[in-house]
């Protein structure tokens, strides 16, 4: 319920700080009355609550008077009476891969964190349908322990019927208008670090600090990461960089003692190397540092690590119109680290 207030406060104030709590108390107290009920959750979909609770305090009563139907509606996440032009369905499925690995390059520990989020541009009162491949279902359900995904801290948006789910792995739902997320999930397994790093620092006291970095791509050939962003730590006492890179652009930010390592695009099983020089004072400085981790950013589109796939998606609707629905795959990094020996 606490997250759900959160979310709610933050779409209707965008910064969630105590200023803007005591700007918009009266505001803060409908929202509260409306949230919850003798203590119970009630309505806590944003969209709903902005239907009659405006940010002007003079229209507070006013939109009041008048209870939209999606209160007293029994799918209360949709109004009635939507229309578009075009219908549409975006479904993209993102999953963020979490991983330590340790100085002597094993990995620590590793997990993905997955969601299925919704964009609905759909007419009227639709009933969607969405299937997942087998592999994925049974993890869900639990009904096979062999080649499949066991998935954990599996949520659901209210929208879907649980009952069908559990009685034949059906996700059916009426889906809210615009931007949901339809389920997340937890893989806790043994992940292989897509981008694997090696790096080899040597400081040399009062003199220079020598660094040596190689980016492997570890996923299939035929996929391409983007936006790849390695950060290696440096000495705060460090300075003239010089750098020569096979690939991409380094870059050094001493406000936060990092060289970032850019690359566009890296694709699946090729090596880029990068080498940077700093020089250090003649006096050294006598505080003992802390050995912050390389860390690295990327985003592969088209590809996910568990497996998961969209099977199909069913888009039922009284008045019978034809809807297309679109798939996008992104796999990301989540918090993504490698110790080093220095």
């Amino acid at each position: 319920m606490s997250e759900s207030c959160l979310n709610v406060f933050t779409e209707y104030f965008k910064e969630l700080e105590e200023e803007s709590i005591q700007d918009n108390f009266v505001v803060v107290y409908e929202l509260l009355d409306e949230l919850m009920d003798f203590g119970f959750p009630q309505t806590t979909d944003s969209k709903i609550l902005q239907e009659y609770i405006t940010q002007e305090g003079a229209k507070l009563e006013v939109a009041k008077s008048k209870v939209p139907t999606t209160v007293t509606n029994a799918v209360s996440w949709r109004s009635e009476g939507i229309k578009y032009k075009k219908n549409e369905v975006f479904i993209d499925v993102i999953e963020s891969i979490n991983v330590l690995v340790n100085a002597n390059g094993s990995v620590m520990s590793s997990d993905i964190v997955g969601s299925i989020k919704l964009k609905t541009m759909l007419s009227g009162m639709p009933e969607l349908r969405l299937g997942l491949n087998d592999r994925v279902l049974f993890g869900l359900t639990g009904r096979d322990k062999g080649k499949t995904v066991m998935m954990e801290d599996v949520k659901f948006h209210q929208c879907v019927r649980l009952s069908r789910f559990e009685s034949d792995r059906t996700i059916s739902f009426i889906p809210p208008d615009g931007e949901s997320e339809l389920m997340s999930y937890r893989i806790n397994t043994h992940v292989k670090p897509l981008i694997w790093i090696e790096s080899v620092i040597e400081k040399f006291s009062h003199s220079r600090v020598e660094i040596m970095v190689k980016a492997k791509g570890q996923f299939k050939k035929q996929s391409v990461a983007n936006n790849v962003e390695v950060r290696v730590p440096v000495p705060s006492d460090a300075d003239s960089p010089k750098f020569k890179t096979s690939t991409g652009n380094a870059k050094y930010v001493p406000e936060k003692n990092l060289v970032v390592w850019t690359i566009k695009s890296f694709p699946g099983g090729k090596e880029f190397l990068m080498r940077a020089h700093f020089g250090l004072p003649s006096v050294e400085n006598e505080e003992a540092e802390s050995k912050p981790p390389i860390t690295v950013k990327f985003e592969i589109p088209y590809f996910t690590v568990s497996g998961i796939q969209v099977r199909y998606m069913k888009i039922i609707e009284k008045s019978g119109y034809q809807a297309l629905p679109w798939v996008r795959y992104i796999t990301q990094s989540g918090d993504y680290q490698l110790r080093t020996n220095v």
